[in-house]
């Protein structure tokens, strides 16, 4: 009887021994795979099926939902429509055991198989993230379990949702309550588990922390194929990595998020400025002010004919008669958003309110714009852009989307040789620019930021025009995106990508930096054998050396 536990207690340890081995033997190897001639380097698309042994062994599995080999295309796609790796399976889970089986069965397979897994929400990735070549992408929108279920009695007000539900439905159905989350995005037609996975950045972020800093409690699906329930108080190593983890360590299959009294009113405001000092030195003095806006953003307007003609289709000019006697052509300006929510009840002072919070900044006076909209309008806009691009056929197109967090510190020099001499004009997508201060934000998720409390998030959201071998085509703008990425490399700026893409294990270990040791080790508890999101590129599955 000894022995015979001795010997189990031995395999025991050699199992997990060969895991870690394997593991970080993947490190090693991350590099030369990525940079061969595989599939990540381009934007071909890359056909799949499943081994004959694999399909009949999955095929016999048993879920709520179902398990398809055939119509598997649309899991090779997404937003960026640069990437299209065909899986082998997509799963259209109608439980969270359906996903927990599917991991499961893969990580039994041990080390003698490759195959990996992926969570698809909305499909908003940018550069493949959310697919799995030959392998099984899960989608996450099939899911629907929970229903939402609201908790407004609790001292803090939340609603608990599926990770596959998308932000628009919950601001719905929340409105009904007299409710809505704190944090948003600025595009609300993704799913929980997607924005969770990466942070959930926007205009309220100065206030309330992005979206992972606004959730109670998750439910979360291992590499393992284990089902957990985190949070701050159980299990919190797993509730930590998760939230801005990349995917890399669970999928997500339920949120808790914090709710607040809902508005039901907006002013939206806009106001230019020639002078980046004064720009952001008033953002600056927004997001640290006591009484401030409750949203606060901004961009980048370079080279822009007619600019305030085309705003009138939304907001009213402050004095129209300066207002049409400005010029934007030739210039370089800065676009101070900024809103106002309210109530009925507060609605005879808003004005009253808003020229107290405008007066002092230093933007050009016939430039300023005002607008007055629903919440749900307000929080919904990029919306009716995307439709209008839709009716275009403009919508899926490439997105050689940047996203990238400057420190306070560097944005003067970011924007003297980025907006100076990199880029020329803004007419292929808007450029965002807008501080937050993390020092409200929680420290122990795996969100990478620049070091400096007070940020920039600078974000290049660049459309490419199919067939074009002009300044909108893709190679034009994915050129411009690599002399910006050289620019920011320079280590004093300390710059960070925010929804980074990387190809090199070298690559990865810079941007986490210091967490990097913290990540790589959550990654060998949650997912061993690295199955979960191959996506994002960090960490390679682990080749079949042998049985376990």
């Amino acid at each position: 009887m000894f022995i015979s536990q001795s010997h189990t207690i031995f395999r025991q340890k050699a199992r997990v021994l060969t895991l870690v081995l394997v593991f970080l033997l993947g490190f090693t190897i991350n590099r030369d795979y990525l940079c061969s001639d595989h599939p990540f380097t381009t934007p071909t698309i890359y056909h799949s099926s499943a081994p004959s042994s694999l399909r009949s062994s999955m095929a016999t599995m048993t879920f709520d939902g179902h398990l398809s080999f055939d119509d598997v295309e649309n899991a090779a796609k997404d937003f960026g429509n640069r990437y299209h790796l065909m899986p082998s399976a997509v799963l259209h889970p109608k439980s969270v055991s359906d996903i927990s089986n599917i991991i499961r069965y893969v990580f039994d397979l041990g080390l003698t198989s490759e195959l990996t897994v992926a969570a698809r929400g909305h499909g908003h990735s940018l550069q493949g993230q959310s697919q799995a070549y030959q392998g099984v992408v899960i989608d996450m929108e099939s899911l629907r379990e929970p229903e939402m279920s609201f908790h407004i009695g609790e001292h803090h007000p939340f609603v608990e949702v599926s990770a596959g539900e998308l932000w628009i439905n919950i601001l719905h159905e929340s409105l009904k309550r007299g409710l809505a989350p704190k944090s948003w995005t600025d595009y609300l037609h993704l799913t929980v588990g997607g924005t969770l996975s990466n942070a959930g950045i926007s205009g309220q972020a100065f206030r309330h922390g992005p979206q992972i800093d606004n959730v109670y409690q998750l439910q979360v699906v291992t590499g393992r194929g284990q089902m957990v329930t985190c949070s701050e108080e159980e299990n919190a190593d797993l509730f930590h990595a998760v939230l801005g983890g990349l995917g890399q360590f669970g999928i997500i299959t339920k949120a808790a998020i914090a709710l607040e009294p809902a508005p039901r009113m907006v002013k939206w405001i806009r106001a230019l400025y020639s002078d980046f000092s004064m720009f952001t030195n008033d953002q600056e003095h927004l997001i640290s002010s006591a009484n401030s806006f409750d949203y606060i953003e901004g961009f980048v307007i370079i080279n822009r004919t007619g600019l305030l003609n085309n705003w009138r289709s939304s907001f009213n000019p402050k004095d129209p008669v300066q207002a049409s006697q400005f010029t934007s052509e030739d210039r370089i300006l800065f676009c101070l958003e900024v809103a106002k929510y309210f109530t009925p009840e507060e609605a005879d002072h808003i004005d009253e309110d808003v020229d107290n919070l405008l007066t002092g900044l230093n933007y050009i006076g016939s430039t300023l714009f005002l607008s007055e909209v629903t919440y749900v309008d307000f929080l919904d806009r990029v919306h009716v852009s995307e439709m209008k691009l839709r009716e275009k056929g403009l919508w899926e197109v490439p997105h050689p989307w940047l996203n990238l967090l400057v420190p306070r510190s560097s944005i003067h020099e970011f924007a003297q040789e980025v907006f100076g001499n990199i880029v020329k004009d803004t007419s292929h997508g808007p450029v965002l620019i807008y501080p937050v201060d993390k020092s409200r934000w929680k420290n122990r998720t795996s969100l990478v930021t620049p070091e400096e409390d007070v940020f920039y998030l600078v974000a290049f959201l660049s459309s490419a025009i199919p067939s074009s071998t002009g300044k909108d085509g893709l190679e034009s703008i994915l050129t411009r995106n690599d002399r910006i990425l050289d620019f920011c490399g320079r280590p004093h700026l300390g710059i960070k990508q925010y929804l980074p893409h990387y190809s090199t294990t070298e690559e990865w270990r810079a941007h986490f930096g210091t967490q990097w040791d913290v990540f790589s080790r959550r990654k060998l508890s949650y997912d061993p054998l690295a199955m979960l999101a191959p996506g994002q590129r960090i960490f390679r599955r682990s080749h079949a050396f042998g049985q376990q």
